[in-house]
């Protein structure tokens, strides 16, 4: 007899959502938006995708973000995975954010909640957010244009955006590390420090490391393919390396973790190409021991 491989959140989780989530609020919303047209529009035609995102189910949806299914239900699915309140963690980033920036970049925006947020706090601000998934970007559009939010949603990749040297702020990331290959985190990091203003400010708020580093069956949970390695990394020091200063670290909720630096103010040389971070031998940092 074939044992069950069910993760907990398919054996658990899975039907409880189905029982909270309004699955004809959902079709409606799917049916509203012209997916083909919005997605023609924002898909970036030359943006070539990283294996780990192709080849990852994230949160055991089948193509992981690249669906429309994943699109439409990662908000009513959010607001019951990010305790003690979603809008409650996501708002200790966006009430962080010191001074008035003229310019706020949102790495891995996905529906956008975040970025919105942004946008309502810093309303004078220029607002970007970025993402892999165009599903996902379509999403975040319908949000802000129903809120009449003027922000600028971008078809691109944290690693290499293409953007321009020097050109925000505060460049932000909300949920990301955590869904990401520490290298390839690393490397986020770097193009973060490429693209941020002298004493620019990076703000990351994702799971707690620590927290995760003791109890391992937080990790289980949900089909996070890469939630282990982060947990057992050191974000002060990714940070450290790519050549911030002023690296803090404060824990949300429990559950979460915030982290914010600075770029100096003297840092006038561009950082490595964020392929350079990605080679075999780049050196990796022992872990902060759990407390």
């Amino acid at each position: 007899m074939e044992t069950s491989a069910k993760s907990l959140f398919e054996q658990f989780l899975a039907p409880l959502f189905g029982q909270l989530i309004d699955r004809e609020a959902l079709l409606q919303l799917r049916n509203r938006i012209d997916w083909e047209a919005e997605m023609a529009a924002i898909t970036n035609p030359h943006l070539v995708y990283p294996d780990y995102y192709l080849n990852s189910d994230f949160h055991g949806v089948e193509n992981g973000y690249l669906s429309i299914d994943a699109a439409i239900t990662y908000d009513p699915i959010t607001q019951y995975v990010l305790p003690p309140g979603e809008t409650w963690v996501r708002e200790s980033l966006v009430n962080a954010i010191q001074g008035s920036p003229r310019r706020i970049l949102d790495l891995g925006c996905g529906t956008g909640t975040t970025t919105l947020m942004l946008k309502q706090r810093f309303p004078q601000a220029e607002i970007m957010g970025i993402d892999l998934s165009p599903q996902m970007l379509v999403m975040a559009t319908h949000k802000a244009r129903e809120a009449q939010l003027e922000i600028d949603f971008c078809h691109g990749d944290a690693i290499a955006t293409g953007l321009e040297e020097r050109s925000f702020d505060v460049v932000c990331a909300t949920l990301l590390l955590h869904e990401t290959p520490p290298a390839v985190s690393k490397a986020i990091l770097r193009e973060s420090f490429r693209l941020l203003t002298p004493n620019g400010q990076v703000w990351l708020l994702d799971g707690n490391q620590q927290t995760l580093r003791a109890v391992d069956w937080l990790n289980t949970i949900f089909e996070e393919p890469f939630i282990r390695d982060y947990g057992q990394g050191n974000l002060d020091a990714w940070l450290g390396y790519a050549g911030f200063e002023a690296v803090r670290t404060e824990t949300i909720f429990w559950l979460h973790q915030l982290s914010h630096a600075r770029k100096p103010v003297a840092a006038t040389v561009a950082t490595p190409h964020a392929a350079d971070v990605l080679e075999p031998d780049y050196v990796d940092f022992a872990p902060i021991p759990a407390v």
